[in-house]
């Protein structure tokens, strides 16, 4: 039996999580069965015992993967081991008494806010219709917080222009409303409107290729890269990015954590509370430079 692929299914039909995620899990698994037929294993993924783990993790951190890599590839299999257990195929999880490297905590990058508004305000996109949806494609991503999976998966009918809003698809289909800031809705139309008359419909996905095709993920990448270098010299500048800045200046000018977490489409608080460090640190920054024995 394909122990891999049923898991694999299991997760796109069961859980449906996103084709992105299922192909990640079974890269990870992929991963760990190639280790296990080099260390002289039959490669049975119901076979495997915590030293084999172990010894994957032990292999992993020699080759220079950081614990938070490993981390998250023993997540996959955690997945897959729970599965197991679920459907009778194992009786003992090997994982039970698998102990994890600790992992250092990293506050999200995030861009202030000066040099996202002078790209916003001041930049020139071009007038035509890459250039504006470029610059719609940055300003809905930092207006809302949304994924980039979810950018591209939106459609014209989720925008609501009578209430200011944008209805948004995440993970496991579940759906959320995002309000729409004013000054952004007089863009968004603009582009609406070229994007109708270059492609002659009012319906189907919101962002569209110069032929007329659902925009791809790689492309929104690059945009927010390339746009991004023009105003931080930030190391990072992927659309998560704009996610984590759109969460710490919404923080940072008073939003409470539960409203911020329903934005981002979490599903618990904990979540959320990685951005009130940014905030903390803002806060000793402003303390320093404040108290006169600071």
């Amino acid at each position: 039996m394909d122990y891999k692929e049923s898991f694999l299914r299991y997760l796109q039909s069961g859980k449906h999580y996103s084709p992105n995620t299922v192909l990640s899990y079974g890269n990870d698994i992929d991963k760990f069965s190639c280790f296990l037929i080099s260390a002289g294993h039959s490669g049975n993924l119901a076979d495997v015992t915590s030293h084999d783990i172990r010894a994957w993790m032990v292999n992993m951190m020699e080759n220079g993967y950081s614990p938070v890599s490993v981390h998250r590839k023993i997540s996959s299999l955690r997945g897959l081991y729970r599965f197991l257990l679920r459907n009778g195929v194992i009786e003992r999880n090997p994982l039970e008494k698998v102990i994890l490297p600790k992992r250092r905590k990293r506050l999200p990058v995030f861009v202030n806010e000066e040099p996202l508004n002078r790209l916003l305000d001041d930049y020139d996109f071009g007038s035509g219709f890459k250039g504006i949806m470029n610059r719609t494609i940055i300003e809905m991503l930092y207006s809302t917080g949304m994924r980039r999976a979810e950018l591209t998966g939106l459609r014209c009918g989720d925008i609501d222009f009578y209430n200011k809003s944008v209805k948004v698809t995440g993970k496991r289909n579940k759906q959320r409303i995002i309000p729409l800031v004013a000054a952004f809705i007089p863009r968004l139309r603009e582009y609406m409107d070229l994007r109708r008359e270059k492609f002659g419909d009012e319906d189907g996905w919101l962002f569209l290729t110069d032929s007329g095709k659902k925009i791809y993920d790689r492309y929104v990448y690059n945009t927010v890269r390339s746009y991004l270098s023009l105003v931080t010299t930030i190391e990072k500048k992927s659309p998560h990015v704009l996610r984590h800045t759109f969460a710490t200046h919404m923080l940072n000018r008073g939003a409470d954590l539960n409203s911020i977490k329903e934005f981002l489409g979490h599903a618990n608080l904990s979540a959320t509370q990685v951005y009130t460090h940014n905030t903390f640190e803002k806060l000793k920054e402003v303390y320093k430079r404040a108290h006169p024995r600071a």
